[in-house]
C-alpha cells in the first residue's frame, strides 16, 4: 500500500502532476515528508498540503475496525469454516455449531467418564450421509488403549438413527467408513502419522480421533524418557494437519494428580470466582482444598496451549457434567449429561455458567481412577 502511485489515488490531475514533477510518486514518498517540507517542495499552502496528505493516508491505510466488527467477522469465519455437530443441542449452540473444523478439540476427564463414548458418537456422525446431518465421510480413529468397540458403535447408531441402521447392510457400511489404527507406543504413533497423511489425501477423511494422547506418552515416561515436552513435534504436526486439511481433530486426555502449589499453572482463568459448575457455592460441595493434590489435565501446559477447544468431563456429587473450559468464542458453560444406549445425552440444554477457578477445575467426586504425575499410570484408590 505504501508503494501505491499518487497518480492513481484520485487527486486532481494538477496536484498529481506537481508531485510527479518533484519526484514524489508514491504514498511513501509523500508521507515520509513533513507538511512544511511539502509546502516548500510543491509550493502549496498548509491547508492544501494537509488535505492532500489526509487523502493519501485514507487511501493507503487499512480501514479501522471496532471490537464488535472483529467479533462478528470471527464468528462468520468460524461458521464458514464448518462444524461437526455433536447432536447435543445445548453444546452445539455454545460452540456455534459443534466441533469446529481446522483446530484441535480436546476431551479431558477421568477414566470411565464417557470420553470414548463421545468419540464413538462423533465418529458415527461424521460417517452418516449428509441428508441425515452427517459429513458422509471417512474417519481415522487412533485407538491407543484398545477401547474402540464396533459393537457399541452400532448400538449407538441403531438407537440414535434407527431409520438408517435398520436398513439392510447400512450398519456394516457405516462401520466400514471408520479406519482404526492401534499404535502400541509413541514411536509407532509417530510412524503412523505419515500413513495418516496419505489417507487424508487418498480418502474422504473428515475427522481424526486420537483416544488417548496421554496414553501414548505413559510408556515413554515409565521407561525413563525425557519428560520435557515429549509431544512437541506431534503437536505441531497435528495442528498443521487440522489447518491444512480443514478437518476437526478430536483428542482425549486423562487427568493426573498435581500438588496444589503447582496446579495454578494449568488454569486458563485467574481464580476470581467462587461459584461451582452446578451453581452452588464451593463450600457447599466437598472441600477439596484440604487435600494435598488436585486433578488437572495430563500432558502439561505446552499441550494445553496447543488445543483450541477444551471440554472437561467431570462428576460433581455423583452427577456428570461436560464443561466448555476453553474456547476462543464460547462462554464457559457446564451441561449435565448421562450415558445411555444411544451414547451421551444432555439432561438440560440450558448450560450453567461457570466462573473463575471453576472453569479449569476438574471434579472427580465418585470416580476412583486417576493418574499420578510421577508415572502417569492408572491408580485405583
Amino acid at each position: 500500500m505504501a508503494n501505491q502511485l499518487i497518480s492513481e489515488m484520485g487527486l486532481p490531475k494538477s496536484i498529481a502532476n506537481v508531485f510527479a514533477a518533484r519526484n514524489i510518486r508514491t504514498a511513501k514518498d509523500a508521507l515520509s515528508l513533513t507538511e512544511f517540507d511539502l509546502m516548500e517542495l510543491v509550493d502549496m499552502g498548509l491547508t492544501e498540503v494537509t488535505s492532500v496528505l489526509v487523502h493519501i493516508s485514507e487511501r493507503v491505510s487499512p480501514p479501522h475496525q471496532t471490537a464488535r466488527s472483529l467479533l462478528q467477522q470471527r464468528i462468520q469465519n468460524e461458521q464458514l469454516a464448518g462444524h461437526l455437530p455433536t447432536g447435543l443441542k445445548g453444546l452445539d449452540e455454545a460452540l456455534f455449531g459443534g466441533i469446529p473444523f481446522g483446530v484441535i478439540t480436546e476431551l479431558v476427564g477421568p477414566a470411565g467418564i464417557g470420553k470414548t463414548q463421545f468419540c464413538l458418537k462423533l465418529s458415527l456422525l461424521a460417517s452418516l450421509p449428509t441428508r441425515h446431518g452427517g459429513l458422509d465421510a471417512q474417519v481415522i480413529y487412533i485407538d491407543v488403549e484398545s477401547k474402540f468397540s464396533s459393537k457399541r458403535l452400532i448400538e449407538i447408531g441403531a438407537q440414535s438413527f434407527p431409520e438408517i441402521f435398520h436398513m439392510s447392510g447400512m450398519a456394516q457400511e457405516m462401520a466400514g467408513r471408520i479406519l482404526v489404527l492401534r499404535p502400541a507406543s509413541l514411536a509407532e504413533f509417530t510412524e503412523s502419522l505419515q500413513q495418516i497423511k496419505i489417507l487424508l489425501l487418498e480418502r474422504r477423511v473428515k475427522l481424526l480421533v486420537i483416544d488417548s494422547m496421554a496414553a501414548l506418552t505413559s510408556g515413554e515416561l515409565e521407561h525413563g524418557a525425557s519428560k520435557i515436552n515429549p509431544l512437541g513435534w506431534h503437536i505441531s504436526f497435528l495442528k498443521s494437519v487440522a489447518e491444512l486439511s480443514r478437518i476437526p481433530i478430536v483428542v482425549t486426555n486423562q487427568v493426573k494428580s498435581q500438588s496444589s502449589d503447582e496446579a495454578w499453572r494449568y488454569n486458563f482463568q485467574e481464580p476470581l470466582g467462587v461459584l461451582c459448575a452446578v451453581g452452588t457455592r464451593r463450600q457447599d460441595l466437598e472441600d477439596t482444598s484440604k487435600y494435598d493434590s488436585h486433578l488437572i489435565a495430563a500432558l502439561g501446559i505446552h499441550w494445553a496451549h496447543a488445543v483450541t477447544i477444551r471440554l472437561i468431563l467431570e462428576t460433581i456429587s455423583g452427577e456428570r457434567f461436560i464443561k466448555v473450559a476453553k474456547s476462543p468464542m464460547s462462554p464457559a458453560l457446564a451441561f449435565p449429561f448421562s450415558i445411555t444406549s444411544s451414547g451421551i445425552s444432555l439432561l438440560n440444554d440450558d448450560g450453567i455458567e461457570v466462573v473463575g477457578q471453576e472453569i479449569s477445575t476438574i471434579h472427580c467426586h465418585g470416580h476412583s481412577e486417576i493418574i499420578h504425575s510421577d508415572t502417569l499410570q492408572f491408580h485405583r484408590q
